[in-house]
């Protein structure tokens, strides 16, 4: 991911592209899964991620996306939209992976992909100038009551 604009430094961003990298180490094992049919590895591999993603849509929804919708309310939306999609299709997996199961679950992997890619070389980088330090004091509210499971 990227570093050219510092925004890592931060504890709240740095901790958010931690899980970005952990996630999409989670993307990547779920596509090997997808590739051979395995859906086991898919199942638990998508178990995983939605158990790494929750706490992480928690801190973006709850503190980082209102503040910088003040600004971006249209970049905003689009990215609260993708969330609903990885989370419906992670949910969908886990309850009916009748059909085609590993196609559903690749359109879903490449949302997260671009998505991920929008956050760290778009969103991030915009916080440093959007987030005001209350903003990034309820950041850390958040985290601390929802955690992580990378951190």
């Amino acid at each position: 991911m990227c570093e050219y604009c510092g925004c890592q430094a931060l504890q709240t961003i740095d901790e958010l592209t931690r899980e970005h990298d952990a996630a999409l180490e989670h993307v990547r094992n779920a596509e090997h899964a997808a590739a051979a049919g395995d859906l086991p590895a898919a199942l638990a591999t998508c178990a995983a991620l939605g158990l790494l993603l929750a706490p992480h849509t928690a801190v973006e929804e709850e503190a980082v996306f209102p503040a910088l919708a003040r600004e971006h309310p249209a970049h905003v939306a689009v990215l609260v939209d993708e969330h609903r999609i990885v989370h419906g299709a992670l949910a969908e997996l886990a309850a009916d992976a009748s059909g085609a199961w590993a196609q559903r679950l690749r359109d879903a992997l490449a949302v997260l992909r671009a998505h991920i890619a929008k956050e760290q070389d778009g969103l991030f980088p915009a916080s440093l100038t959007s987030l005001t330090t209350a903003d990034w004091e309820q950041a850390e509210r958040v985290r601390r009551r929802v955690g992580s499971t990378v951190l």
